[in-house]
């Protein structure tokens, strides 16, 4: 019964991946507040009223893309922040590179959803962002130059930081969906996002002053 039942689950979550990566995939081309539920049950090759028993709505499914898109980010995020100097920037510029590489339609999903006309994934996405500046906040909170900073003034140290990363996000889009991408390009954005970075850290030693 049991063995019955975990292969039911697997296959149950097989499909709810395939509704996911098919809305993705849809969503290269437009935003999600004009994408169709017939049209994700098309591409997955399902009745219509087989998308009920995963998401109540394409709003619903818009939310799971960004717990998809985020949610795996917060560990990576913790431990970079974790890191002490110069070579948190480093990390951090390099994270952010990485991660448009390997997941660009997430990054574009967000970064055109962020301020889209679907309000709960507008919520979710602010949500996330929230969480990640309260755990960059907490990790700056470590630092010895957090001496003499009140909870208000470090949090938002810590949403620039998220700021600056989610704009850098988007300017490696922007290369990889250049006609002609390239590596020095790409290093080129890098080296701007550590600058800026270093910017923010220099004036984070004289806020106090």
């Amino acid at each position: 019964m049991s063995h019955t039942l975990g292969i039911r689950q697997a296959q149950k979550q097989k499909t709810r991946q395939a509704f996911l990566d098919a809305a993705l995939a849809l969503l290269e081309e437009q935003s999600l507040s004009s994408l169709g539920l017939r049209e994700v049950t098309r591409a997955v090759g399902v009745a219509p009223t087989a998308f009920y028993r995963h998401f109540r709505s394409t709003a619903d499914l818009g939310v799971a893309l960004v717990d998809e898109a985020l949610g795996s980010l917060h560990p990576m995020v913790r431990t970079t922040v974790a890191t002490a100097g110069a070579e948190r920037i480093t990390r951090a510029v390099r994270l952010i590179a990485d991660h448009v590489a390997a997941h660009p339609a997430h990054v574009r999903f967000i970064a055109r959803e962020r301020h889209g006309g679907v309000q709960p994934v507008r919520e979710a996405i602010r949500d996330q962002l929230a969480r990640f500046a309260e755990e960059v906040r907490a990790e700056l909170a470590k630092d010895p130059e957090a001496a003499g900073w009140n909870e208000d003034d470090l949090l938002m140290l810590a949403h620039l930081y998220v700021d600056q990363m989610l704009i850098t996000a988007s300017l490696f889009l922007e290369t990889l969906e250049s006609p002609e991408p390239s590596e020095a390009e790409r290093q080129r954005v890098a080296q701007v996002a550590t600058r800026q970075m270093r910017l923010i850290s220099l004036g984070r030693q004289h806020w106090l002053d």
